[in-house]
């Protein structure tokens, strides 16, 4: 399409961005009182019913929420227009971190409505964010993609492999060592700034911070109700942000992200099964570069979840 425009998304946006991302949801279903699947029109849903079938965009109410986030600072939602209409979206992060990584202006894959598939939107917001990420003078332009998605694509703007990231499952477990882990609710990005990511990177370092330690989502009770615990721990030295996430379906799971000025290491690793341990729950689940998945040891299994950094030097 040669009439695409890509400007920054308004709030005035939130509708028609709703739109987009519900365009791809076949059947809207709840669980009965029986506990089965059950299938419903949409208005009947509560927004956290609508919520479980992909996130914050599946409501009006709940992407107003993000999308003011992301405007007051948090990052940059961007839309792609064709004759005035609202046809794709993208969000992207500017986060500063150590090699390799650099300082770096990071995506979302594109969410284009169904009916404009292949038609140009996604190139146009790729080209878009890299002349930014160049005004901006940032090291790479780069995307967390699952391993063979959507890679040709990023291939064809110069993208290339940076590193890879796996998931694996680790026991909590009981360990030796000296830390201190209290509740840290600050959520200045600031903090964070030229910190590794060494657990939990499936994003930038910034866009997972923004995501996951605001309490953006605490209007909805299903969610508060399931626990996030944000903790400052300093293990033998070693301080670090680890924001524990409690699974929707396995409650005694624990799904751990961690930013801190030094790598991972087996000290800060002991100490968060220690806590966990402690806290009463069973299994952490950690996604590590495989530079650092040796440290994990030989209990953590991995879970088959690969995920690549794709990225494009700039300067």
């Amino acid at each position: 399409m040669s009439n695409i425009s890509v400007r920054q998304a308004r709030l005035d946006d939130t509708h028609a961005i709703s739109d987009l991302f519900r365009a791809h949801i076949q059947t809207w279903q709840r669980v009965d009182t029986q506990g089965r699947p059950e299938d419903v029109h949409y208005e009947a849903l509560t927004i956290y019913e609508r919520w479980l079938h992909g996130g914050a965009w599946m409501s009006v109410e709940t992407g107003a929420l993000q999308l003011s986030h992301l405007l007051r600072g948090a990052g940059l939602p961007l839309v792609a227009e064709v004759e005035g209409q609202v046809r794709a979206y993208t969000e992207a992060y500017h986060s500063h971190e150590p090699t390799p990584f650099g300082e770096n202006l990071s995506m979302t894959h594109p969410m284009v409505h169904p009916d404009d598939e292949n038609s140009g939107l996604e190139d146009a917001l790729v080209t878009d964010l890299i002349a930014r990420a160049k005004r901006l003078r940032c090291d790479r332009f780069q995307i967390n993609l699952a391993v063979y998605e959507h890679r040709t694509f990023y291939e064809r703007h110069g993208l290339r492999p940076l590193v890879t990231t796996q998931r694996y499952n680790l026991p909590a477990r009981t360990g030796q060592g000296f830390y201190r882990a209290v509740e840290h609710l600050d959520s200045s990005a600031s903090q964070i700034e030229d910190w590794y990511m060494p657990v939990g990177r499936l994003g930038s370092a910034r866009q997972q911070w923004e995501t996951l330690w605001p309490r953006t989502w605490d209007a909805l009770p299903e969610i508060q109700r399931q626990k996030t615990h944000r903790l400052h721990i300093n293990a033998a030295g070693q301080v670090a942000l680890v924001c524990c996430q409690q699974q929707l379906y396995a409650p005694r799971n624990l799904d751990v992200f961690c930013w801190s000025p030094k790598p991972l290491t087996a000290q800060l690793l002991t100490s968060i099964r220690d806590w966990a341990h402690r806290e009463g729950y069973r299994t952490l689940v950690l996604a590590v570069m495989d530079s650092a998945a040796k440290i994990l040891g030989p209990e953590a299994e991995a879970d088959g979840y690969i995920q690549e950094t794709y990225a494009v030097e700039l300067r």
